[in-house]
């Protein structure tokens, strides 16, 4: 299992990523809503402002403070070293 870095020493395994968007979107402020009634959301910002939303496989979301490019580069650094 490999993990992606998303910031602030937090790690998801990056096989259950289905897509990063950014969070200054009506229909990404709508998933994290929705996603916080049904107790979906795992924040991983340590305080910091959210930029990015990491949808998952089994529908969870993960917050991220890093932007949406930071956590791709991220990905493609990852998966450039396998």
């Amino acid at each position: 299992m490999t993990f992606l870095n998303i910031g602030y020493s937090n790690l998801v395994a990056a096989e259950h990523v289905v897509a990063v968007i950014g969070s200054d979107t009506a229909p990404a402020k709508r998933l994290i809503g929705e996603a916080k009634e049904a107790g979906r959301v795992i924040d991983a910002t340590c305080g910091k402002r959210t930029q990015s939303v990491i949808v998952t496989d089994s529908d969870h979301i993960i917050l991220s403070a890093l932007s949406p490019d930071a956590v791709g580069r991220r990905a493609e650094e990852r998966d450039a070293g396998e």
